[in-house]
């Protein structure tokens, strides 16, 4: 079943007594811009216990930088979710602002906190005195006054790898043969020479944090995306542990669809192939509902699409979520409302 969303905007306003909030309980998987959209729509509805699961394999940039010199968590997803968490007050907004800003030298000079994310520094500074990174980020959240909890997918940094069909010269010197990538920051590229296979976490064996085991359980309904499909969403299925919580809770299950194709990661992708990729990595999980924007999908790829949503028994709910000035953005309030109403139907 396929449902369109028109009409009147409804009340944010979870059901029950008037004014009052439900205690819905949501754990939302993903990183980087993708997961910080989700978060900023569901701290509206569910901030009283909402959670943030962050992949933790990032290795490029300030985070990777800081993961090499220190040998701590990649904080940067961690980061853009604590941010995402703050309320629209001035604090909030203020504290968020702090937490993106990005440190530059002066002209003609190269210096050692060029372009570190300063709340990448405040996080590692607390891992360093607390010595555990859950406390470290209760911590930067209760300054921050961030509504809801972030949480790593596990407490051990982890690495990735894939294999890229390209065009380019492979391991055995002919075209066309595949290469193996050992990186998150050359896999968030690979679209741009070829499709992904074989994307593992390493080390296989890794664990995932207790507490994100413990959220999803008890949570009413998990998130999954919108974001880089194979770097930000797909993690949290290839660590064994995890993605057993995920198959086997009782939870309702959601997917939000990212707006475009036209992503580094997965170009060329349709909607369909990227439903695809979550069955073959993690067959056994079931979804219950996804939000795509009816913009996103186009009128060709629509039967495809909503027989891929059925082969993960799944229905599609097609919300107008994007933002009205940048198309590629999904915009909080919408998103927000697209949540309500999914949240609220029967099953």
């Amino acid at each position: 079943m396929v449902q369109n969303v028109t009409g009147a905007l409804p009340s944010l306003v979870p059901q029950g007594e008037p004014g009052e909030r439900a205690s819905l309980r949501v754990s939302a998987l993903g990183g980087g811009h993708g997961l910080s959209a989700t978060l900023a729509a569901l701290r509206v509805i569910a901030a009283e216990h909402l959670t943030a699961i962050v992949t933790v394999a990032d290795d490029g940039g300030s985070s990777g930088r800081l993961r090499q010199d220190m040998d701590v968590l990649p904080p940067g997803d961690l980061r853009m979710a604590l941010a995402a968490l703050c309320d629209d007050t001035e604090w909030g907004r203020t504290w968020a602002t702090v937490m993106q800003h990005r440190f530059a030298s002066r002209e003609g000079i190269t210096g050692s906190l060029d372009d570190h994310a300063m709340g990448n520094l405040l996080i590692v500074a607390l891992w360093d005195l607390i010595g555990d990174a859950v406390e470290g980020l209760r911590w930067a959240g209760s300054l921050l006054g961030a509504r809801g909890q972030v949480l790593p997918m596990s407490r051990q940094p982890l690495h990735m790898s894939g294999v890229v069909s390209t065009d380019q010269t492979g391991e055995t010197g002919q075209p066309g043969d595949p290469v193996r990538v050992d990186s998150q920051a050359e896999l968030a590229r690979a679209g741009l020479r070829g499709r992904l296979s074989d994307v593992r976490i390493h080390p296989a064996e890794a664990r995932a944090c207790e507490e994100a085991l413990t959220a999803i359980e008890l949570s009413d309904w998990i998130v999954f995306g919108p974001g880089s499909w194979y770097t930000s969403v797909l993690p949290h299925l290839l660590l064994e542990d995890l993605r057993s919580a995920l198959c086997e809770t009782e939870s309702k299950r959601c997917i939000v669809m990212n707006l475009t194709d036209d992503v580094d990661e997965t170009s060329g992708m349709s909607a369909a192939e990227h439903l695809g990729v979550l069955q073959e990595y993690a067959p056994e999980l079931r979804i219950d509902r996804i939000i795509a924007d009816p913009e996103s999908i186009r009128e060709g790829e629509r039967a495809g699409f909503e027989e891929a949503a059925q082969a993960l028994g799944a229905e599609v709910r097609y919300h107008k979520v994007r933002d009205a000035d940048r198309h590629d953005v999904h915009d909080p309030l919408r998103l927000a409302i697209a949540f309500t109403e999914v949240f609220r139907e029967p099953l």
